[in-house]
């Protein structure tokens, strides 16, 4: 066996604390706009270009799994990595009338709140010290921020691109040498996105019942034996 050039739990850790600590500080940013303005239109311009660069450094979760060193199923990863990344750096970075969409919101503020959830229950987890309540958070939020961030922010926040992205041309110089369009393209990624989204939330519940269901049984086998008389 070849041994690896780095400390895997250090990694690991590190990159759950950053991640963790990031998203707090995105989160607040969100907050603190509402707060001081009243309104959610300053959603982008208080933490857009933030998340964007976030998601855009995720694709370590991709590599991470590719190479082993957490055990997860590459392609529900790369197909949520692919998916949030063209919602972001494709869509909402590139289309100012779109930036101030409650949709908008609602997909930062989820995205943002899972990750201040999950990445301690990572980073913890990755060296042996994660108390069973945090796990338990971590595969339960999902549950109601997923939803929230994907069919209620993104999806509806692709629909109202929609007419800017055709009226624009948008990535024109790209598709123009295709058989479709962009417009085409995102018309297509709608239709199929609330399947693809059922995939992803359905291989979560399997995690959930895994990670949470391994975890009763160990409590189970180790707690203490009842005396029969």
């Amino acid at each position: 066996m070849v041994e690896m050039p780095f400390n895997i739990n250090a990694t690991l850790l590190f990159h759950g604390r950053e991640r963790f600590f990031s998203a707090t500080v995105a989160l607040i940013k969100l907050l603190t706009n509402v707060s001081s303005t009243k309104s959610i239109d300053g959603t982008y311009d208080a933490a857009g270009q933030l998340i964007c660069l976030l998601q855009l450094f995720s694709v370590m979760e991709v590599f991470h799994g590719a190479i082993g060193i957490v055990p997860t199923k590459v392609l529900p990863v790369l197909m949520q990595w692919g998916g949030r990344t063209h919602f972001v750096a494709a869509i909402v970075c590139q289309i100012p009338e779109v930036q101030k969409l409650p949709t908008v919101f609602m997909t930062f503020a989820a995205w943002s709140l899972s990750e201040v959830i999950r990445y301690p229950q990572y980073a913890l987890n990755a060296v042996g010290h994660c108390p069973g309540w945090l796990t338990w958070l971590r595969y339960s939020a999902f549950v109601v921020l997923y939803p929230i961030g994907a069919i209620f922010g993104e999806v509806l926040t692709m629909y109202h691109a929609l007419p800017y992205i055709k009226k624009k041309h948008l990535y024109g110089n790209l598709f123009d040498k295709l058989p479709f369009s962009y417009y085409s393209f995102v018309m297509a990624l709608l239709a199929c996105y609330p399947f693809l989204w059922m995939m992803l939330y359905m291989y979560m519940f399997k995690q959930r019942k895994s990670k949470l269901g391994r975890r009763g049984e160990r409590k189970h086998h180790s707690g203490p034996k009842r005396r029969v008389d």
